[in-house]
């Protein structure tokens, strides 16, 4: 093998010394500042559920019955069934709606997505005896429909 001159060595070590220097993870880089954001939209809300109001049959005049106010949430997301309002009518036009009154209590209740029966509020269904003949009622299909806002 041949001897290699100090011009070679000194040639060889600066390559060797250039080559570790690059292979050793001698890097450049920039340093930067930055903002940003992100969004989505919300449910845009407005889910209905079913209202129900329950009471007895055989009411007469003079008398009251206790209702209670259910609702169904079919969505998959839970809902507050608010304030409660209540009206009458009925299946006889003979069969005035104003001999009678309802109440609706409201218990700003929570109903839980895909839940039935769920009580939201009470009552009082009133047939208010009156001086007038309320023949008309016997047998009268008494209908009290119910909202929320």
């Amino acid at each position: 093998m041949r001897k290699l001159s100090i011009k070679s060595k000194v040639a060889v070590a600066v390559t060797t010394a250039g080559l570790i220097g690059i292979g050793g993870g001698a890097f450049a880089y920039w340093t930067t500042t930055g903002t940003g954001s992100g969004n989505a939209a919300t449910s845009a809300g407005g889910q209905t559920v079913v209202l129900h109001a329950t009471f007895n049959a055989g009411l007469t005049p003079g008398e009251s019955e206790a209702v209670t106010y259910t609702a169904d949430n079919g969505n998959d997301t839970s809902t507050v069934v608010g304030a409660l309002a209540a009206s009458v009518s009925t299946s006889v036009a003979q069969c005035d709606p104003a001999w009678f009154s309802v109440t609706a209590l409201t218990s700003n209740s929570t109903v839980a997505g895909h839940t039935t029966g769920v009580s939201v509020g009470s009552g009082t269904l009133t047939f208010k005896d009156s001086a007038a003949n309320q023949d008309a009622c016997k047998g009268a299909i008494i209908t009290v429909s119910v909202t929320s806002n």
